[in-house]
């Protein structure tokens, strides 16, 4: 999908929306004028020091616990090759495409901050891939987050000398072959460039800044699945009284609640059971606007503080406009690996609860008056007795996987870097968990559709019929056993997108 709009990379304002356009929809890209000209003040910075026979870190030294080896001038470009080849230690599965230009994108802003040291063309040549979608292989494991992401960064840069693999027009290529064919030529690193292109926590941040994207749809998605629910299982509204949640001012959890509210506005089946004598729902249905609430309050957290870091120069050494190469930290991978872990562990929550509710769906003596798993012939038929199982043994791997990342460290590199930030798992893991939270509210989706048409001839709110009218385009009503494996899959696969079907009616989800 080619998207209407350039993204100007200026260092200084590029959004989560502009990372998605550009990773998933191949939206074009372009250097910002004012970027280039204080890229082209930074490099003169960087020349002035070479001629001036200054030994400065980064510049015309070694690296790392190396940092006190005096590199000969004739040596520097061979120097800055040699890092990124060296750095090229990532291992495993390589990163999705979309994760891939993510980065690149990620890479070209820091550089475009102008305190990087770098000539304007290797900012041109990062975008070139880009808009060539040209995208280099890049092992997803190997980086501990400090001195930032530097094997994936590097296999990264090393398709822009002519090395390493790339992906081009849907085939494997030496990264050369893939440059010519679209092309470019490979770039010709020159002092400070291969460091420039390699420090600082790019592969964390596009990684998390598109599961980001994702948990908004997911938590949007969450909301709708448990309106299913409380319908089916004939739970009262009166919990999402907008004087309650005014008490306890929680903007995620009133948003919620708000939301539930609209999406059962209308049901029959709630008006049915109005004047019953329950007072009070079980917490996994009356404080899903809590738990839901607490995952959009810690999302809203997490978009900020990575917006931030999208614009911000992780470079070390820095190089300033007055002159000034200063070494510094800003490469430690700490303030997003605290928010990526945060948000896991809301995820891992939104999935408990959602296998609670549809552990209440299939239990006869809680589901208010629902046939034994779902099937009207228990005993014969087992109906959904195992969607259940599945669900528990998904969500107690999401616990596991919600053990923070950020509390570890291990020390490298000779013990100069001797304590590391664990970003890149932290962004992984926290794509790990929204795969199984997906799949989570997916079985809980066939449950409660499921549910709600056991209330027949009673009907749910039209846009919670539109939502199950949705799944029955894939999946049919269970009227006796069949292989469930393929019904979850796909009801996994609606998941996402039913925040854009919630938005008829009127209810809009952010």
């Amino acid at each position: 999908m080619q998207h209407e709009g350039t993204v100007n990379v200026d260092g200084r304002t590029l959004t989560i929306e502009d990372v998605e356009a550009v990773a998933r929809h191949n939206a074009p890209v372009t250097l910002d004028n004012d970027a280039r000209d204080r890229v082209t003040v930074s490099r003169q910075v960087v020349e002035e020091i070479l001629a001036s026979g200054q030994v400065m870190y980064g510049i015309n030294t070694g690296f790392g616990k190396l940092a006190e080896v005096r590199i000969a001038d004739d040596q520097l470009a061979r120097l800055q090759l040699n890092l990124v080849r060296s750095h090229c230690c990532g291992i495993g599965e390589p990163f999705s495409e979309s994760a891939v230009r993510a980065m690149l994108l990620l890479r070209a802003n820091v550089l475009a901050t102008g305190n990087a040291g770098c000539r304007p063309v290797v900012v041109e040549r990062v975008l070139d891939l880009l808009n060539h979608r040209v995208h280099p292989v890049v092992p997803s494991m190997g980086s501990v987050g400090a001195s930032g992401d530097l094997a994936p960064l590097a296999h990264l840069a090393l398709v822009l000398v002519g090395e390493g693999e790339a992906l081009y027009r849907g085939e494997r290529l030496a990264g050369g072959e893939a440059l010519r064919r679209a092309g470019l030529e490979p770039l010709v690193l020159e002092a400070k460039e291969g460091l420039a292109l390699i420090n600082g926590t790019q592969a964390s941040a596009a990684v998390g800044a598109l599961a980001l994207v994702r948990a908004r749809r997911l938590v949007d998605a969450a909301d709708v699945v448990c309106a299913l629910s409380l319908d089916a299982l004939s739970a009262t509204d009166a919990a999402f009284e907008p004087a309650v949640h005014a008490a306890r001012p929680h903007p995620g959890q009133g948003k919620s609640a708000e939301r539930l509210g609209r999406l059962l506005k209308g049901s029959q089946i709630r008006e049915a059971h109005r004047d019953c004598a329950k007072v009070q729902d079980a917490y996994s249905l009356r404080c899903s606007p809590q738990v839901h609430g607490a995952t959009r309050d810690a999302l809203e957290h997490s978009w900020k503080v990575l917006e931030i870091e999208l614009n911000s120069a992780t470079d070390n050494p820095m190089v300033f406009p007055d002159g000034r190469v200063i070494s510094g930290g800003n490469f430690h991978g700490a303030p997003i690996a605290a928010v990526f872990d945060y948000l896991a562990i809301t995820l891992t929550d939104l999935a408990s609860i959602s296998e609670r509710r549809l552990a209440r769906l299939v239990d006869a003596s809680l589901s208010s008056g629902l046939p034994a798993f779902l099937t009207e012939n228990a005993g014969l038929h087992s109906g959904f007795m195992m969607v259940q199982v599945s669900a528990a043994a998904l969500v107690s791997e999401a616990k596991t996987l919600a053990h923070p990342a950020s509390v570890d460290s291990i020390p490298t590199s000779a013990s100069q870097e001797d304590h590391v930030s664990m970003s890149a798992w932290g962004a992984r893991k926290l794509g790990n968990i929204q795969d199984l939270l997906q799949k989570v509210l997916g079985m809980e989706y066939l449950g409660a559709a499921q549910g709600v048409e056991l209330r027949r001839p009673l009907r749910s709110s039209v846009v919670l019929e539109g939502v199950i009218s949705v799944l029955r385009e894939v999946v049919p009503h269970l009227e006796e056993d069949r292989f469930m494996a393929g019904d979850m899959d796909a009801a996994a696969k609606l998941v996402e997108g039913l925040a854009r079907t919630s938005h008829q009616g009127s209810l809009r989800g952010r």
